[in-house]
């Protein structure tokens, strides 16, 4: 439906016609291209029709240069090209274009990609299990536990999406598919300059703009210097609107009563909080950076040392509350989160003989401060009758009982791999090498109420404020109900390798192997006071040795483990420009410790694939037509979960298993020498094989949370894509006009019934983007609008805690509204 009232400023840049045709790693052969391909399956950006069709495009998804057409491999990548046409600047505006991804997102820097139906639901809490989807900055993975990077993406050299297990060649987290963002690298033969600036507004919200440039500069004849730099911001477009809040125990037992109020005229016996009313509540703040030098050594060798750096900040929610208003919330407390994070990273690349040889190592550090509003559980807690009267130190009763969090995640990763590869030429083949990498995660939360001191409950006959008062405080945090203060650590090594070799000239054979180990670990602390909870905190603690200020250490343990995956494809050319070919491939997760020390450790989760797929082009190379159709068995799938009346901490589980049927398909068409037209399906069938009961062999098991024959949540059975470019000279101005449609079916947010029947499902929704522009001597402008027709409807719901308690105030995540923009750019 369209959106009645105000809707977002988009955040993307715009195209420009006419720019240059970049060499991504899609290295693109043939003469300037300037159209697109968008897709399905194995879909390459930055083709157009020459005088021989449709462009070759060469990737390395396989860890070698290939032309994409001759990779027996779902394939989808945006080259610098179409980054620009799609006006494609980040996470959420990529995959949107991509019909075999999903993904969950509550706001920058917080964002999941799901491939292919491999999604179960979870809360995506920061020590949750680690992501389905491997995430790579150049050679580098970027993943952390949380997620990956939000990166700007300015100065692109290819976006690449590999759909299914990746396991073999990307190891641990790769389980359903990998993304890589690869950079354009220091170029020594030329100077080379640009710079874009773009204004921008939301139906109904606020303003945004962005400002990006980036330089070349060769130093010498075989070493160059690239520096790239942005600044943006994002605007709101939703509303936090003044709200009066009665806590029933509060408004029984305090002599003023138990009303809170955002207001800032509260009325009369209110206490008033900290955050108010405010217009347009959620925007941000991004500006980062990338300095690279390339130096080659000689004929054979070089090396790039980069390093890349972003600070995201953002106030307010980026959801709304449906029970409010469309795209208006009532927050009490502050929501806030800060994303900072640099990698250093190093690539040396060069020959041993015939033999390609290639390390790449880097680190990274990501700092993440998240204060959030968490005063949905303390009221619905008290609504469902909890019994529980609050009070200050001296016993006197809290008028405003309400929590919020503050949290800090300080995440640092390092990876090392150094692998070699054969010629290509070679009827026999061989890719391998040795991978490690280790990373820890520290984790703070505390959870707050202001002037606690403890509580009162309850007398024989249940009775709120009759009993004895306690202090709960957590020991040395004054007005602390709960804190956590944990370090995760994360390694695993591998040796991988995959060996192709040419049967015949239309026969090839490929075997993967890839040998892992891993261990994992988390201590700390966690929980309340021991006068408030006997399951929970200080009353586990089992060493008096206080972990970073903690009262004591209450959780040391770890898990290890050692396995392979594999894969198996034979491919048959039918001819030159047409193959099949059929794979079995294996992907997987490591399992862990649940920061929860009362729940056993969950175990690793395999994704095993089996694909049968097709590469063709047609009509002398103006049409190219790919496809696949695949069975997936998830077998021991990881699934978090808050449990049920505020028992506290997230716990992963390992729910059984589950099938996903697919097919996949894509097509581009070079209709006329001006212009393309293309486009990408996905249509699943992804269900539980059993059910699922969290509680299983508990005392207090209540039965099934899911059923066997059930659908997977976060993705839709069906999802589409088309886009339609026309480009043309008029005089010494270039021009061009485009038109895109995305499509994206119903889904739920959670895998649990009782969570969908509460939270219900998220309707389909359809979005329309378009964009015209004109060209000359280097000079671009560009008038674009993104969801043209301000299509209301949200990717995700979810509530503040457990469903079961604060489900009645569910929370929606919503698509872009419409937003109109202008950019203008300039090259040199």
């Amino acid at each position: 439906m369209t959106r009645s009232r105000r809707r977002k400023l988009d955040r993307r840049t715009a195209p420009e016609a006419g720019c240059r045709a970049h060499a991504v790693d899609v290295a693109i052969r043939g003469t300037q291209a300037g159209s697109l391909l968008l897709a399905g399956m194995s879909v390459a950006f930055a083709q157009q029709q020459t005088s021989g069709g449709l462009e070759e495009i060469v990737v390395t998804a396989q860890k070698r240069q290939e032309s994409m057409q001759n990779v027996p491999l779902s394939i989808q990548a945006f080259g610098t090209e179409r980054l620009e046409a799609l006006r494609i600047s980040d996470f959420t505006d990529y995959v949107k274009f991509l019909p075999s991804v999903s993904f969950t997102t509550l706001g920058p820097g917080f964002s999941l990609p799901y491939f292919r139906g491999v999604a179960s639901g979870e809360n995506n809490n920061h020590s949750g299990p680690s992501p389905s989807v491997g995430m790579y900055l150049d050679e580098q993975p970027i993943t952390t536990i949380q997620g990956a990077l939000d990166i700007h993406l300015y100065d692109i050299e290819r976006v690449e999406a590999l759909a299914g297990p990746q396991g073999t060649l990307y190891g641990a987290s790769s389980q359903a598919g990998t993304i890589r963002i690869i950079t354009n690298k220091p170029d020594p033969s030329a100077f080379d300059a640009g710079y874009a600036v773009e204004g921008s507004t939301v139906s109904d919200g606020g303003e945004g703009y962005l400002a990006e440039g980036f330089v070349n500069m060769p130093v010498s004849t075989n070493a160059a210097v690239r520096l790239v730099g942005w600044v943006r911001r994002d605007p709101g477009y939703i509303d936090n609107v003044g709200a009066t809040r009665v806590f029933p125990t509060a408004e029984a037992l305090n002599p003023d009563g138990g009303c809170v109020s955002n207001l800032r005229n509260p009325p009369a016996g209110c206490v008033s909080t900290p955050v108010g009313p405010k217009e347009d509540f959620n925007e941000a703040d991004t500006y980062g950076a990338r300095a690279a030098l390339r130096v080659d050594l000689n004929d054979t060798w070089s090396i790039t040392p980069t390093v890349m750096g972003q600070k995201t900040e953002a106030d307010g929610l980026w959801a709304y509350e449906p029970n409010v208003g469309e795209l208006e919330v009532a927050q009490f407390y502050r929501d806030y989160s800060e994303d900072e994070w640099y990698q250093a990273a190093l690539t040396v690349e060069g020959k041993l003989g015939r033999f390609d040889v290639m390390y790449t190592g880097a680190y990274l550090k990501r700092d993440v401060i998240v204060d959030s509003d968490y005063s949905d559980y303390s009221y619905f807690y008290d609504q469902g009758g909890s019994g529980i009267y609050w009070g200050d130190d001296a016993g006197v009763p809290l008028q405003n009982p309400s929590q919020y969090v503050l949290g800090k995640d300080g995440y640092t990763r390092q990876s090392h791999e150094l692998r070699i590869a054969s010629p290509a030429e070679d009827r026999l083949r061989v890719v391998g090498g040795l991978f490690y990498q280790t990373q820890d995660h520290e984790i703070f939360q505390r959870y707050k109420i202001d002037n606690l001191g403890g509580y009162l409950c309850c007398d024989a006959d249940g009775n709120a404020g009759e009993g004895d008062f306690y202090g709960i405080e957590v020991t040395g945090w004054d007005d602390t109900i709960w804190l956590t203060n944990q370090l995760r650590e994360d390694q695993d090594q591998a040796i991988f390798g995959e060996v192709s070799y040419d049967f015949t000239d239309k026969l090839t054979g490929t075997v993967g192997l890839r040998y892992f180990e891993f261990e994992n670990s988390i201590r700390g602390f966690f929980g309340f006071n021991a006068n408030y909870s006997g399951n929970y905190g200080e009353a586990l603690c089992f060493s008096d040795r206080q972990f970073k200020g903690s009262p004591c250490t209450n959780l040391d343990d770890e898990v290890d483990d050692s396995d392979t995956v594999q894969k198996y494809n034979l491919t048959y050319r039918l001819t030159d420009d047409k193959l099949v070919y059929a794979t079995f491939s294996e992907g997987y997760r490591p399992g862990g410790i649940n920061r929860n020390n009362t729940v056993p450790p969950y175990k690793p989760d395999f994704l095993t694939n089996y694909e049968f797929g097709w590469k063709t082009t047609w009509l002398d190379n103006t049409l190219r037509l790919n496809g696949a159709v695949f069975h997936q068995e998830w077998d021991d799938i990881q699934y978090s979960f808050l449990p049920p009346s505020g028992a506290g901490l997230t716990v992963i589980r390992n729910a059984g298993s589950a099938t996903i049927d697919g097919i996949e398909l894509d097509a581009t068409w070079a209709a006329t020498e001006h212009l393309s037209i293309y486009g990408g399906l996905t249509a699943l069938n992804a269900e539980l094989d059993e059910d699922y009961n969290e509680d299983a062999g508990d005392p207090d098991d209540t039965g099934p949370e899911a059923f066997k024959g059930d659908r997977l949540p976060i993705t839709p059975e069906f999802k589409a894509n088309m886009v339609a470019r026309y480009e043309s000279t008029f005089g010494t101005y270039g021009w061009f006009t485009q038109g895109g449609v995305v499509y994206n079916g119903d889904t739920y947010s959670d895998l649990k019934r009782a969570d969908r029947e509460i939270l219900g499902k998220n309707d389909s929704y359809t979005l329309v983007d378009l964009s015209a522009g004109v060209t000359r001597n280097g000079l671009g402008l560009t008038l674009f609008i993104s969801n043209a027709f301000d299509e209301s409807a949200e990717t995700l719901r979810y509530a503040q805690c457990a469903t079961d308690t604060c489900g009645p105030n569910p929370y929606y995540v919503p698509v872009t509204p419409r937003t109109i923009g202008i950019r203008f750019s300039q090259e040199f």
